[in-house]
């Protein structure tokens, strides 16, 4: 009996696999130099380096992760001038159709924080395009920078923590009153506590501003930025980081021309 041939073509490797999934575009960087300038990043920790003198300076280290633009609005369409930037990727799993729609011109799927950079009218943003990563280029070592987080949340605190109360007295007699606030309005005039008395609350998690931190390097080769001291908040939290809108030095100089 003859052997009867497979009659069944062996499946083309190649029209069984899947399409390779397309390239990511190449992002470019762009600088927000205008104004205040502006970029995000992580807080890593602390540590101290030494200056040529041999000081010790304690500082925080700041990871630049990439900080894409998502939006560049303008006067005419949107009423004011502000580039808004996404921060920390989002993968399509966790992301909703909305914001992988918004982030698709920027190349990503979505991403866990937005922030906006506004400038004025005057401000040239004519380099800064949809899907480019910032820069920290309008940063310097010695540079005076403002840096914006969230405090650490410490829950419900009485009034002696949170507002440095001095409490009741500590000697005999004093029962059950050692951390008390003590008298928190008057009698049947006007008969009520007024607003905004201070009494324990929710204490930390609130947008904190630290003015006039000195930049002591900008590494741009690992992405870091290392600032003179604390910044607030815990590590792995979101900083924002701008020119300082207060310059000590600026106020320092005019303050000396004055006198003279």
């Amino acid at each position: 009996m003859e052997q009867k041939a497979d009659s069944e073509a062996i499946p083309n490797s190649s029209a069984s696999t899947s399409e390779a999934p397309t390239p990511a575009p190449t992002q470019t960087h762009a600088v927000l130099d205008q104004g205040l300038g502006g970029i995000l990043g992580v807080k890593a920790g602390m540590t101290q380096v030494f200056t040529e003198d041999g000081e010790s300076l304690a500082v925080t280290v700041i990871d630049l992760k990439p900080t894409v633009v998502t939006q560049v609005k303008t006067v005419a369409k949107e009423g004011y001038k502000a580039v808004q930037v996404g921060f920390l990727n989002k993968k399509a799993k966790s992301a909703t159709k909305p914001e992988q729609g918004h982030a698709k011109k920027a190349g990503a799927t979505g991403f866990y924080h937005y922030q906006e950079f506004r400038f004025s009218p005057s401000d040239k943003l004519d380099g800064v395009s949809v899907g480019q990563v910032l820069s920290p280029g309008f940063l310097k070592s010695g540079d005076l920078v403002d840096l914006t987080s969230k405090s650490k949340g410490k829950g419900f605190q009485g009034g002696v923590k949170r507002f440095h109360m001095a409490g009741g007295y500590k000697s005999h007699g004093a029962s059950l009153s050692h951390r008390q606030l003590g008298s928190i309005g008057n009698r049947a005039d006007p008969g009520k506590c007024f607003k905004n008395k201070k009494m324990p609350g929710h204490m930390g998690h609130e947008k904190v501003t630290v003015s006039n931190v000195r930049v002591v390097r900008v590494d741009t080769e690992n992405q870091l930025l290392l600032v003179h001291g604390s910044v607030p908040g815990p590590r792995s939290g979101i900083v924002m980081i701008r020119r300082a809108v207060k310059n000590s030095g600026s106020k320092t100089l005019n303050k000396a021309k004055a006198t003279q």
